[in-house]
């Protein structure tokens, strides 16, 4: 199965919705609508060029958030 990453997070104003393994990025005034937007322009993304999906990954990468606080200095 080939398959893209979505990150979510909170812009100033809008959600900001973007995948990691290609360049793709939207917003959404809700998560929900951030997702069905994300959804929408990687299908648009692949519209045109079937064959870059051939060069995802067949498996998803490992995300995982670090805390950066304990690296900063005072």
């Amino acid at each position: 199965m080939k398959t893209v990453t979505g990150v979510i997070r909170k812009g100033e104003k809008f959600y900001i919705g973007e995948c990691v393994e290609i360049d793709v990025i939207t917003q959404g005034k809700t998560i929900d609508e951030t997702i069905k937007n994300l959804k929408e322009a990687i299908a648009l993304y692949f519209q045109d060029d079937r064959a870059e999906i051939f060069q995802l990954p067949d498996e998803p990468p490992i995300t995982f958030s670090v805390d950066v606080n304990q690296y900063a200095t005072r």
